[in-house]
């Protein structure tokens, strides 16, 4: 059964001394992109669900900013009272939906009961990732409430099985999968330990500047001028809808993107605009 312990403690604290306004991220594990051939012995297989990353600290829900979810009353009182990491999902497909429900100040009640927190990892455990998935299952059990869900982790024999329930997923509606080694002991930062497996990259970038649009975009945005964490600075320019173009995202705002490779000088290639990532917010 979960108990606490130092580093615990020591880092729901720092989580809690966190303002609501506060722009710096969290310090949360952060997934690499796969290799395009792994072998999953040794990790922990589980689906990647396109869900608003949130953090528990056990008497606050936050985004990766920091900041404060407005969510219900209700929905947190039922939350167990130990350090949560997951993502608040609704269903595949429907990020638009959930992130207009969790992004509201004042909360949508009926929406809320909709959502699930779909939980993957307990910040600053001890021991190997294998025991901190089997601890989460036992905290949603004795919880006994369907909104909190221990996300399924599964040990996959070879890379042909890892393939082909990647294509199940990406047949149901899903994006992808992720891989957790299962020996590895809790820590922040990108990180090897933990792998996203989808059909097409994807990646985060801030928007540093707007391209004013030529030709059937003259007169509104052309494309977003983006800084990635690393530093390197590219324009995405696909990928926007007309209303996008017409209020684009703000500077200081974290957008996604999805591409295919890097260049030789490590910049995205067929980079394309996905959509402003709500949980900076």
């Amino acid at each position: 059964m979960h108990t606490w312990n130092p580093t615990r403690r020591a880092f729901v604290a720092a989580l809690a001394a966190v303002p609501a306004w506060a722009q710096a991220r969290l310090p949360l594990l952060l997934a690499q992109d796969a290799p395009p051939s792994i072998d999953p012995a040794g990790w922990l297989v589980s689906e990647k669900y396109d869900g608003v990353r949130a953090v528990w600290d056990g008497h606050a829900l936050r985004f990766r900013s920091g900041a404060s979810i407005a969510a219900p009353g209700w929905f947190t009182q039922r939350l167990p009272r130990v350090a949560l990491d997951g993502e608040l999902w609704l269903d595949r497909g429907r990020f638009e939906v959930l992130s207009g429900i969790v992004r509201r100040q004042v909360p949508d009640d009926a929406g809320w009961r909709q959502l699930r927190y779909m939980v993957f990892e307990l910040p600053g455990g001890s021991g190997p990732f294998a025991d901190r998935a089997r601890q989460l299952e036992a905290i949603a059990r004795q919880a006994g409430w369907p909104a909190l869900v221990a996300v399924p982790q599964t040990r996959l024999a070879s890379e042909a099985a890892l393939q082909q329930r990647l294509q199940q997923v990406l047949r149901e509606g899903g994006e992808g999968l992720m891989l957790h080694r299962a020996d590895a002991p809790y820590h922040t930062g990108r990180s090897p330990a933990l792998l996203k497996l989808k059909a097409q990259h994807d990646a985060e970038a801030q928007v540093i500047g707007h391209v004013a649009g030529r030709g059937r975009h003259q007169g509104r945005l052309g494309a977003l001028r983006v800084r990635s964490p690393e530093g390197r600075e590219f324009l995405l320019g696909t990928g926007l809808s007309d209303a996008e173009r017409d209020a684009p995202p703000p500077q200081g705002s974290w957008v996604s993107y999805r591409y295919r490779g890097l260049t030789a000088d490590g910049l995205p290639r067929f980079a394309s605009f996905l959509r402003v990532r709500s949980e900076h917010f």
